[in-house]
């Protein structure tokens, strides 16, 4: 894959001629991406919640800080890293390929507007409905059990995103598949090989993928973390680039792309 790379060569963390992992600033490596090289893009960004709260793990009470990557910014701060990376993922996407970002109320709403400014049309607003979501301890609102997905393409006549409308049925029951998703957690299996504080199920990748590529195509996640996304495309018969800042997450990334590869997984 190194032909979808521009300039001076950077060197990946990982290689395999199929699989791609880059540790570094996921802005400064997607400028050495050539223009509309990517089919698809899965993005799980800093939901900046790292706020000093509490929140409940195994039935005690834990932080909800996961790193200095989450700290909470100013509402134009995070505003101005939303629109950042989603205008080099823009550049880096091919017309007829599509992203996928996830996120909470606490950066959702930034993310969707800056996709809009930055010249992306949302086709579905997918909620993630957990099955088994952590209580809420102060008991002054109520329990927070949904992850917003949103799905968009590019805002151009030319742009005709893939959708593999009948596979998405035949897995609903023979019924058109709803935007509204339900599953549990990552469950303790997919975490055999080390835990990301916001690892995501493979569940979910998977379908996003089925759903929006096809065999062989590229699929790119510019904030990987434990790499679900990496898995999922690799099961699924499809190329892989993640990109992540932290050597722990993308050493994790590795162990776990090598079991997929023994059959593992």
């Amino acid at each position: 894959m190194e032909q979808i790379l521009k300039g001076k060569l950077i060197r990946p963390a990982y290689d395999t001629g199929r699989e791609m992992l880059f540790c570094g600033d996921s802005l400064k490596v997607l400028d050495k991406i050539k223009s509309q090289s990517i089919d698809l893009i899965f993005a799980d960004p800093p939901y900046f919640l790292s706020n000093n709260g509490i929140t409940c793990s195994g039935g005690r009470a834990v932080s909800v800080n996961k790193g200095k990557w989450d700290v909470a910014q100013s509402l134009q701060e995070k505003h101005n890293f939303n629109r950042k990376w989603i205008h080099k993922c823009r550049r880096i996407l091919k017309v007829n390929g599509s992203i996928w970002i996830s996120g909470t109320f606490h950066n959702i709403y930034s993310v969707g507007m800056a996709l809009e400014q930055e010249g992306f049309k949302i086709i579905n607003n997918i909620t993630w409905q957990k099955s088994n979501p952590p209580p809420n301890l102060a008991c002054r609102c109520f329990t927070n059990s949904t992850e917003t997905i949103l799905w968009a393409q590019l805002n151009n006549p030319k742009s005709h995103h893939v959708f593999h409308y009948e596979e998405m049925k035949q897995e609903n029951n023979g019924k058109q598949m709803k935007d509204v998703w339900t599953s549990s957690l990552t469950p303790p299996s997919e975490k055999k090989e080390g835990k990301h504080p916001t690892q995501k199920p493979i569940f979910l990748l998977e379908r996003i993928i089925k759903a929006s590529s096809n065999e062989n195509d590229l699929v790119l996640d510019p904030f990987c973390g434990s790499s679900t996304t990496g898995v999922a495309a690799k099961r699924l018969g499809r190329q892989y680039i993640g990109i992540d800042s932290s050597e722990e997450y993308i050493s994790l990334s590795i162990r776990r792309l090598e079991h997929v590869q023994k059959g593992l997984f």
